[in-house]
């Protein structure tokens, strides 16, 4: 039995199936730790639910893209009006449904096209369900976004965990700092962690669709929303297999 992460999703149902098959995956045998932010991007996020509903031992993280999703399962109200990505969700779960009469061939969808009990009970639990995070016996951390590390872990206000971003640039800060010192100082936390495993802030901002790592923190949100690929990786190894370019699977242009 493995233990596998896999960075944000964001809809890409082609690269989740090519990273579990690439990466070995056994669906009744291994654990897979996804970090978030499986909504807004490809209209294939029902078809990618169902995937990992499939998965055993699934450990399923909350993004901010999830949260979304998520109040709208609560409220019927999608609080960025399926903008930022979200008309690949309301695509993909009004074709679930068979509205896929009120898709415009043109324009936008109508906002209110969807309404929360179009979405299966299964997929209304499975989001509900969603992990803040996860720490395991060796004293990692999965988490979407990140944490304030000058605080006490657990004490820490929700949204933080899927939405900050200030442990990756600290961290990215320390290693560059560090690096050419022979002994640089340690990159401290109030609650330590071996290691951390993030999403949420794509690495393809500093030019690379693999994943990276600064300090302790471990970044695999390798752009499968856009312009790069998704990744998976054994927790223990390191070592990690990608699905192909999103632009090559869903021949968009990101130009």
């Amino acid at each position: 039995m493995a233990t596998f992460v896999m960075g944000d999703i964001h809809g890409c149902y082609k690269g989740l199936l090519q990273c579990l098959q690439r990466s070995g995956f056994v669906y009744e045998k291994d654990t897979l730790i996804q970090l978030g932010d499986i909504t807004d991007g490809f209209d294939e996020v029902f078809a990618c639910v169902e995937e990992l509903m499939k998965i055993r031992h699934l450990v399923a993280i909350k993004g901010n893209h999830d949260d979304w999703f998520q109040t709208f399962l609560q409220t019927g109200f999608q609080p960025q009006l399926w903008g930022q990505g979200g008309e690949g969700t309301l695509r993909s779960y009004l074709m679930a449904a068979g509205k896929g009469d009120v898709i415009p061939d043109y324009g936008l969808i109508h906002p209110l096209a969807l309404l929360p009990e179009d979405v299966p009970a299964a997929h209304h639990d499975f989001f509900l369900r969603q992990r803040l995070y996860f720490i395991d016996t060796h004293r990692h951390c999965f988490v979407h976004a990140g944490f304030d590390r000058e605080q006490p872990f657990a004490a820490q206000q929700p949204p933080i965990y899927y939405w900050g971003r200030e442990l990756w640039l600290q961290a990215l800060s320390w290693e560059a700092g560090a690096r050419g010192q022979k002994r640089p100082r340690r990159f401290k936390m109030v609650t330590p962690f071996e290691e951390v495993f993030i999403g949420h802030t794509r690495t393809i901002m500093w030019g690379t669709d693999r994943p990276m790592k600064a300090a302790n923190v471990n970044n695999l949100d390798t752009g499968a929303g856009g312009g790069g690929r998704l990744t998976i990786m054994d927790v223990q190894s390191k070592e990690f297999w990608q699905s192909d370019p999103v632009s090559e699977l869903y021949k968009i242009s990101y130009r």
